[in-house]
């Protein structure tokens, strides 16, 4: 989905729905804040999602010919024009590129409210796991406030930096989900849905990490969805809640 699609559904949803407020827009396109450089080798699930030879979102290996993304990524989008690339610390280069050949977002997905914000891609060739390539189980529990989370991506590590093709990390912790509710009380955070980051802001997901991995303990918990901003103080990222969320997972891939 393009930028000025994005944008457009926005409008029009502000403008047909009274007093409710449009959601600020999905993570794509961009940067991680306050990261650092970062080995695939270290994080082997983590994959660029390509749109006609672009990255426009990131990814998660769960299976040999399965993945995990943003629904809001795949939104009106064809397979066939989909590439997942693995096994590259860098952007557009490198690794081995798979040809999608099945997207399935979640049935409940709200564009509108972001709700249900997950989604399953097979791919046509499969994952030859080794160093650089390997899955990631999904969790069963849902995180708690305070626990360390991993993000990883690609983009800049500073809003308005220049744009590196290195994979970027940060850690931050999760915030619990009635502190966050605070946060967007204007919007509404669901029990499908986690939030992190720190109170003071700085570290963050951003646009372009749409869709990829947030790991707590060794396993997926999150996957990067939207937020106010990037790394803005009082406003931490939100992700889909992964053990809420994992059984649509469960049902359509097989692996688990």
């Amino acid at each position: 989905m393009n930028t000025f699609l994005i944008i457009t559904t926005l409008l029009v949803s502000s403008c047909s729905a009274g007093v409710r407020l449009p959601r600020h827009r999905p993570r794509l396109d961009g940067k991680i804040v306050g990261g650092q450089d970062a080995d695939i080798e270290n994080y082997p699930y983590q994959l660029s999602f390509e749109y006609f030879g672009s990255h426009i979102c990131g990814a998660s290996i769960v299976g040999e010919s399965w993945v995990v993304t943003a629904a809001h990524c795949v939104d009106g989008i064809s397979a066939r024009n989909v590439n997942l690339r693995a096994g590259s610390s860098h952007k557009g280069r490198g690794g081995s590129l798979h040809q999608a050949s099945e997207i399935i977002a979640h049935p409940k997905f709200d564009f509108y409210t972001i709700d249900s914000d997950i989604a399953v891609i097979k791919i046509s060739s499969l994952f030859r796991f080794g160093r650089g390539i390997h899955f990631i189980s999904l969790t069963t529990e849902e995180p708690k406030h305070g626990d360390m989370a991993v993000v990883t991506g690609w983009g800049t590590t500073s809003s308005g930096g220049v744009l590196p093709d290195q994979l970027q990390v940060v850690s931050v912790p999760i915030v619990d989900r009635s502190k966050c509710n605070e946060s967007y009380a204007s919007y509404g955070i669901t029990d499908n849905m986690i939030c992190a980051g720190t109170d003071e802001g700085g570290k963050d997901s951003c646009q372009g990490d749409s869709g990829g991995p947030l790991v707590v303990a060794g396993k997926l918990a999150g996957i990067v969805s939207w937020g106010v901003g990037c790394g803005s103080p009082g406003y931490p990222g939100v992700y889909s809640n992964v053990a809420t969320l994992r059984e649509f997972v469960d049902f359509h891939t097989g692996v688990y």
